[in-house]
């Protein structure tokens, strides 16, 4: 269970949008900086229709931020702003999609794969709130499956897994205000939030005058008390931050170059204990097992095509959840790194992997995006646009670790069998994102399908990455499967 406080009703956090999700939700028009994904859950029989709506409206009850629409400023001043969505419909955020031919038989994955392809090419309606559920049925056996898409400005993978704690799970009432859940809240237009935004920044101006002053006054007093300490501790924020805003020492992999805006799914799976016992074995964590992996099926695919690469630029997410942080919402940010895609030995390479991860988490500037939010609200959004790209476009492969939920659960009364996250590809060749799910990591990867083009063989090698990784532990070495 998620170690986070608060309560249901105030999932998702403030009304304002931090900085990540400001510069998320006015980069969505353009497939390189897209931020919605999809979380595919594989689900062991078929939910009734009606306990399914059920479930998902008791959902919106106490979570109201899944009811709230989003509205920008008219003008450049301050970030976006939640606000309830009065014509609210819960019918038109869920569908029921019958995947079964005449024959039952030839339905596949691959088939659930491409049906969750083109439900992310379908752009979620942004005058709506961002996210919609689809119950896909007539999978072999009598099974089906959950297709969750949502925007990310909704929440990180910590707040996801917060989410689906309530959607899964009988909900803890210490976290229930029924008072609050059915209570109106102020609607917000386009108008209206400018037009306060300007009253506001009209009669702050003094008080902002004011503090500001204090702030300068107080920044002096401790510059006049410890002035070699207050230098020491600026050049250090200065070096940080030119250390994160450097792209990666390692040369994109020509192999990887380009990126195009089509989009191809492939899930994979490896038992947790595996995975663990391997990263124990080399004094890791499970998540520098799971880079090393993916760093390794990297280096097996470019060895199929005979070249030759000494490491990857690649990017992830590094939360900055604090215990007491409201629940939902994104509170993370995004490092640039060199994967050491040509170390054979998969123990060395977890080790490097562990102390790259380390040494960017340590990084003073590793929030830097929350400091520029006064300047990024005054950003049209092409140059918006063209910010969060430059975030991205470095890396040829971004991968992003979920711990998930530890016990099975249910959902509508059906269990749930995996749990794969289909992660926005922003701008790279490759998202490999991974959910672990009673005792399962269950993989997902988002490939540019004008980059591999022989999905076959990127498959095989990622399972093959994961596999030498694996078989680092003295006892286990099961190799993934597919």
């Amino acid at each position: 269970m998620s170690d986070q406080t608060g309560s249901t009703t105030t999932w998702g956090g403030t009304a304002e949008m931090s900085a990540w999700e400001g510069l998320m939700w006015r980069a969505e028009g353009d497939a390189r900086t897209s931020s919605t994904g999809i979380l595919l859950e594989m689900l062991d029989g078929t939910p009734d229709w009606h306990r399914f709506r059920a479930l998902h409206e008791e959902t919106v009850r106490v979570v109201p931020r899944l009811r709230d629409r989003v509205v920008v400023p008219r003008i450049a001043i301050g970030q976006p702003v939640w606000t309830e969505d009065l014509n609210f419909d819960l019918d038109q955020h869920l569908e029921q999609i019958d995947l079964a031919p005449a024959d039952v038989a030839d339905v596949a994955h691959r088939d659930l794969l491409d049906l969750c392809e083109k439900e992310l090419a379908l752009p979620l309606d942004p005058a709506r709130p961002p996210w919609a559920a689809v119950l896909v049925t007539g999978l072999p056996e009598g099974r089906s499956a959950y297709v969750l898409k949502f925007h990310h400005s909704l929440t990180d993978g910590v707040g996801l897994i917060q989410l689906l704690e309530i959607v899964h799970g009988p909900l803890d009432p210490s976290r229930l205000e029924p008072g609050r859940a059915d209570s109106s809240r102020p609607s917000i237009t386009g108008d209206s939030l400018t037009r306060d935004r300007v009253v506001d920044s009209v009669r702050g101006a003094p008080v902002q005058l004011l503090r500001g002053a204090g702030s300068v006054l107080g920044v002096l007093g401790r510059v006049a008390s410890d002035p070699i300490g207050s230098a020491s501790r600026a050049s250090r924020f200065s070096q940080s931050l030119v250390r994160v805003l450097t792209p990666p020492a390692a040369q994109g992999s020509p192999l990887l170059a380009g990126s195009g805006s089509g989009k191809r799914f492939l899930t994979l799976e490896v038992p947790l204990a595996d995975l663990r016992a391997a990263a124990t074995t080399a004094g890791c964590s499970v998540n520098d097992a799971f880079v090393a992996a993916v760093l390794g099926g990297v280096r097996r695919y470019h060895e199929f095509h005979g070249t030759h690469v000494d490491a990857v630029p690649f990017g992830m997410p590094v939360s900055l959840r604090r215990a007491g942080d409201p629940m939902g919402g994104n509170r993370f940010a995004g490092v640039r790194l060199s994967g050491p895609v040509a170390e054979l030995d998969p123990s060395a390479r977890m080790q490097q992997v562990r102390t790259l991860v380390a040494s960017a988490r340590e990084e003073p500037a590793i929030g830097f995006l929350d400091h520029l939010s006064p300047i990024l609200t005054k950003l049209p959004n092409a140059a918006i646009i063209e910010l969060s790209a430059s975030l991205t476009s470095a890396s040829d492969v971004q991968v992003s670790n979920i711990r998930g939920l530890a016990a099975p659960v249910e959902l509508a009364g059906v269990r749930v069998l995996r749990t794969f996250p289909l992660g926005p590809r922003p701008g790279v060749a490759l998202m490999v994102a991974m959910i672990t799910y009673d005792g399962t990591c269950c993989l997902g990867l988002n490939v540019d399908p004008d980059v591999f083009v022989d999905l076959e063989v990127l498959e095989q090698a990622m399972a093959e990455g994961f596999a030498e990784v694996v078989a680092v532990a003295p006892v286990r070495r099961k190799r993934a499967t597919r």
